[in-house]
């Protein structure tokens, strides 16, 4: 684990190279999915059997391309009710969520009298990727195919790799609650490839969202264009920014909670308090210990954790916007919360309070859980209704506003040297 004080007069070459360190996919995956994508485009469901046998050892044919909507609705009735009941009660705070974002359409007249607008639709079929077998997550079920459903997709696909045959039955009880249309029981990056490409099985969708390995993360790289995609994710990352009222053991396990996903996950404190900062990292090895998940939340923890002490919170908050992390929690009373937020620009999703654990977000809050990682936060956002939804803009023009604002495109057309732009409008000006 990295320990730096921002005093020390090393600090600024250490944090670039933290900053700097990439996490992600090498030369060799990229190669790796280049070939898969290619295969599946040109041998389509013969490829997916094969390749399905041979990283899955399951046999497509005589197992079943699919899980049906019977098999959904009996997982989720042999649920147990407590469980049941968290799945339902994410869901409707997902979907209340979600539904607050749905854009509106617009449909004006300006002052030139020129009617312009746009029309916000769904696209026509959206594949979701659910990572399968024992580690398969219910929450990203739900996180993905909710945001589609409420954004009005007509086709909602989910494809899992079911690794030895084995189903997960809280994910079907999630595709049942989400409203999946398919379920297909392929994975990896062939799975993204037959979305994308489709094949006599499989029909093509327009975008595909959900988590992956670093293969299916990278299909999604190269896939963008044949169809749109949520984001190019990589392993998790959580920013807590802390003081020393808070209890260490609390923030050790916030700290644990994005460590234990990957050994490349990566967990960092900043904090204004040294010995915070020792009872902290104290707790992280007691905790670590203790939990099943220690073998991976330790390596991650070893190898891409890091504690920094600073001069003051607020002089962590241009730090932490450097790392443009996926989560930010700030772990202080409410009204300082607020005014350090006020501070970011760069996070997917940030975490207000002493109260607010990183966790709730994953699970029941409502907002997405699909978020920007490796520094994209400066650039992009979580997964929404937009994601699934597309704009088209129209324009309509009369007889007297063509003649006040037709002679300045036909002018334009001129300079750019194109006539027949400019005499498509000057006919009717005429």
């Amino acid at each position: 684990m990295l320990r730096l004080n921002a005093d020390d007069s090393g600090f600024d070459i250490a944090f670039d190279a933290l900053v700097g360190a990439r996490r992600e996919s090498d030369a060799g995956v990229t190669a790796d999915v280049t070939r898969i994508l290619a295969q599946v485009k040109a041998g389509g469901d013969a490829v997916l059997r094969v390749l399905t046998q041979q990283f899955d050892r399951f046999d497509l044919d005589k197992d079943g391309w699919q899980i049906n909507a019977q098999q959904c609705a009996d997982a989720y009735g042999a649920l147990p009710a407590d469980l049941r009941d968290a799945l339902n009660l994410a869901a409707d705070r997902i979907r209340a969520y979600h539904k607050a974002q749905l854009p509106e359409d617009r449909d004006y007249r300006d002052s030139d009298g020129v009617r312009l607008g746009a029309k916000w639709r769904g696209v026509d079929a959206a594949g979701v990727y659910v990572p399968g077998g024992r580690a398969a997550y219910p929450s990203s079920v739900l996180m993905n195919a909710i945001p589609a459903k409420v954004a009005g997709v007509g086709r909602l696909v989910m494809v899992t790799p079911t690794p030895d045959g084995e189903l997960n039955q809280t994910v079907l009880a999630a595709a049942h609650i989400a409203g999946v249309d398919e379920i297909w029981r392929v994975g990896g990056a062939q799975a993204v490839a037959a979305l994308a490409y489709g094949t006599a099985n499989i029909a093509p969708v327009d975008v595909v969202t959900g988590p992956g390995n670093a293969w299916v993360a990278e299909a999604k790289r190269q896939l963008y264009g044949v169809v749109g995609i949520d984001m190019v994710a990589g392993p998790s990352e959580i920013v807590v920014v802390a003081d020393g009222r808070n209890d260490p053991e609390w923030t050790a396990a916030d700290l644990l909670s994005q460590a234990e996903h990957d050994p490349s996950s990566q967990s960092i404190l900043f904090t204004d308090d040294a010995a915070f900062a020792d009872k902290v990292a104290e707790a992280v090895e007691r905790q670590i210990a203790a939990l099943a998940t220690g073998a991976v939340a330790g390596a991650s923890w070893r190898d891409h954790g890091a504690i920094i002490v600073t001069t003051s919170l607020e002089a962590a908050m241009p730090l932490a916007d450097r790392l443009a992390a996926e989560h930010l929690e700030l772990a202080v009373d409410m009204d300082r919360a607020e005014a350090l937020f006020s501070m970011v620009r760069h996070a997917g999703s940030v975490f207000l309070g002493r109260h607010t654990p990183e966790a709730i977000g994953d699970y029941v809050a409502g907002p997405n859980h699909v978020l920007p990682t490796g520094r994209r936060a400066r650039f992009a956002s979580g997964l929404s209704v937009l994601d699934f939804m597309k704009r088209t803009s129209f324009i309509a023009l009369d007889e007297n506003s063509v003649r006040v604002i037709g002679p300045a495109a036909a002018r334009l057309a001129d300079a750019e040297g194109l006539p027949a732009h400019a005499a498509s409008v000057r006919k009717r000006l005429s």
